[in-house]
């Protein structure tokens, strides 16, 4: 887990169960989803507000499944940022119990920075690549 700065705890709902008693494997990529938000926001890279000034699209999304889930464990979603290119960005997770390291599943995002009012792909704000550059301890050439 020290390969990861940031981990987002998730409160495993009752509703997120499926018949099986165990977490709908749909509710990896929400778990993914929430994690990345809150990453984001805790970057300063979006304020909050519209989601349209959020500057992001989701253009392709992977999860591997280690083992189920249940009602009443720990979770937290690991989240860190690989790749940053011109107009996309690789983002890892790792959803794991925090009590003993084990994993539940791992994923991985690729976003597109992406202007909502234009309709068109945007070069990432340098500001972004700054501070994640600066948090992922990145060196210059890979930011």
């Amino acid at each position: 887990m020290n390969d990861y700065k940031y981990f987002y705890p998730i409160v495993v709902r009752y509703g997120d169960l499926d018949p099986q008693g165990h977490v709908n494997n749909s509710k990896y990529l929400t778990y993914m989803e929430q994690a990345r938000i809150a990453y984001i926001r805790n970057l300063g890279l979006w304020r909050g507000g519209s989601f349209l000034d959020a500057g992001v699209i989701l253009a392709d999304a992977r999860v591997t499944f280690k083992q189920a889930i249940h009602w009443g464990q720990e979770v937290h979603v690991g989240v860190r940022i690989t790749r940053l290119g011109n107009k996309s960005l690789d983002m890892d997770y790792r959803i794991v119990n925090p009590q003993d390291g084990s994993e539940f599943a791992t994923g991985f995002t690729v976003l597109v920075a992406y202007d909502y009012h234009t309709g068109k792909t945007m070069a990432i704000p340098q500001e972004w690549r700054e501070k994640i550059a600066d948090f992922e301890e990145m060196n210059n050439s890979s930011a």
